[in-house]
């Protein structure tokens, strides 16, 4: 289907905007909200209604909403000044009100990959003249109970285990890769007496987190477990047993691990219940997670295999903030490791970030991404602060302490970089990406001199069975400084050994060090022949 307006063609099934014979680039939610209005355009369209037609009901901030709407006005000639195709009315939404020819009388999908539009219901079917909105995109869905109080005050609500359930809804809530049941229905439903597994019933979500608190004495002992719903199966239960010298630290320590932990067990049943599936029969979400299958595998095949899912993933969802974090970081990837030219993986990393900004600019691993993109750009202070809102947004997100860790070991404060890594394991201690927290708090130790204690770490990333020739060059150096020589030496002979050129130059210039870091590792490097 066709569209015409003032010079303008939109071609709904090509997904293009021309100007005459010239192709606009439009972002997808940009070209979705103009086909949205210019379909609706004999109304005024509320917020709500574009919340639910492009953003599938979730929740945007005003700011993202408004640069869709200024980014449409641009793409057309428009500006909210002149308001000659869009316009804004207060307090009511938006119409598009310049004059408009249909190629065509079928109304089509905005795109094959976002499903059926909303539509208006025919008066001779019965029902009210209302539209039908499409389900949103499906994201995995948690609920996570009050928290049974088995100590003398069980009876008083408000106590810890109240407290503890609230914490963990809003962190995760805060993390925004899950779909998080409102603590006030749960609450509500501990109040009507229904329990856990009923629970999990009537709200139809895929895992329920629930546990219980006691005090006794100075103690506090907390039980939690995650259960899959569809199989009632327990896929995750810790025990955590704490000396009560600041209850508030005591219970945000257990709140960090539990939420860290129940992010990380989702994510990982996800992934691996995406690879099983046939790649024709997934959704964006499980395209999203098959792509992060081949991410965490860290070689050049596996990579390509990540950016094809996380394309698909976008096909099917343009609007999925994580499918554009995760194809930047294989862009990242192809310039970090050499694999492909370097300067247009930088610019195609730092675009997609760009692009997962965009989409949901409250997302942590939004920033994640800029914040890797920006390092690569060399703008490292910039990078420092992406990465640091990320973790503003969500303090429980370890890839953000894990990259300050990163940029700090390489080009930033070295002192600062050790309790981001420490920080960054503590809260994802079986990370896929653990080498690397291992690897940056060992180049941060060679930087501050402390020689021994780099090549330990060094020799902990090393062994990790994802870790790369980097992370081995990293090991090899602070093994030759800390006087470890064969060792060193046997570490270089494992790099060639499946990266037959490979030298420390390689590792220098992907590092981006200052000139006294390139300094040490160079020395370690001549000591052990890696020169």
């Amino acid at each position: 289907m066709q569209f015409s307006f003032v010079g303008h063609t939109l071609d709904v099934d090509r997904r293009e905007l021309r100007r005459d014979s010239e192709l606009i680039p439009v972002e997808p939610q940009v070209f979705d909200v103009l086909v949205y209005l210019i379909r609706n355009r004999g109304r005024v369209v509320s917020r709500n209604d574009l919340l639910a037609a492009v953003w599938g009901g979730r929740i945007v901030s005003e700011s993202t909403l408004t640069s869709r709407i200024n980014a449409a006005r641009k793409a057309v000639g428009d500006s909210g000044e002149e308001q000659r195709l869009i316009r804004t009315f207060a307090r009511k939404g938006f119409r598009f009100v310049a004059e408009v020819a249909d190629r065509c009388d079928e109304p089509a999908s905005i795109g094959a990959e976002r499903g059926p539009e909303p539509a208006v219901a025919k008066p001779d079917s019965g029902g009210d003249q209302q539209e039908a909105v499409p389900p949103p995109p499906r994201r995995a869905s948690i609920a996570v109970m009050p928290f049974l109080d088995r100590s003398g005050a069980a009876r008083v609500r408000g106590g810890a285990g109240d407290a503890l359930a609230h914490d963990v809804i809003t962190r995760l809530a805060k993390l925004r890769s899950l779909f998080v049941i409102a603590r006030g229905t749960v609450f509500a439903l501990r109040e009507r007496g229904i329990g856990t597994e009923e629970a999990g019933l009537l709200l139809k979500v895929d895992y329920l987190a629930s546990g219980s608190v006691r005090r006794a004495g100075k103690r506090l002992m907390v039980e939690v477990e995650l259960t899959e719903t569809r199989t009632s199966r327990i896929v995750w239960t810790e025990r955590f047993d704490r000396t009560l010298d600041d209850a508030f630290l005591i219970l945000n320590e257990i709140g960090d691990s539990i939420v860290a932990a129940i992010a990380g067990e989702i994510e990982t049943l996800e992934r691996n219940r995406a690879i099983l599936k046939p790649p024709n029969s997934l959704d964006a979400w499980e395209a999203y997670h098959r792509g992060l299958w081949h991410m965490y595998r860290f070689d050049k095949a596996d990579n390509e295999q990540a950016r094809h899912f996380f394309e698909m993933a976008l096909r099917l969802d343009p609007t999925f903030a994580r499918a554009y974090a995760g194809l930047s970081f294989t862009h990242w990837q192809n310039a970090f490791q050499g694999w492909a030219e370097r300067n247009p993986e930088i610019e195609r990393a730092y675009d997609l970030a760009e692009q997962s900004l965009m989409a949901d600019d409250r997302d942590p691993a939004a920033h994640w991404a800029m914040g890797r993109a920006l390092w690569l750009r060399t703008r490292h202070d910039q990078s420092l602060g992406e990465l640091e809102r990320a973790v503003d947004l969500s303090p429980n997100f370890a890839l953000a302490h894990y990259n300050l860790a990163f940029v700090n070991s390489t080009t930033g404060d070295p002192q600062a970089a050790v309790p981001s890594s420490d920080h960054a394991r503590s809260l994802s201690p079986f990370d896929p990406m653990l080498f690397g927290m291992f690897g940056a708090r060992a180049m941060a130790l060679v930087r501050l001199g402390r020689f021994e204690e780099a090549a330990e770490w060094g020799v902990k990333a090393a062994t990790r069975p994802n870790a790369f020739a980097h992370i081995s060059a990293i090991a090899a150096c602070s093994l030759a400084l800390a006087g470890r020589l064969d060792e060193g030496r046997a570490e270089v002979a494992r790099i060639r050994k499946r990266v037959p050129h490979y030298r420390v130059d390689d590792l220098i210039s992907a590092m981006h060090f200052p000139p006294d870091a390139e300094g040490l590792f160079r020395k370690g490097a001549k000591r052990i022949g890696f020169d």
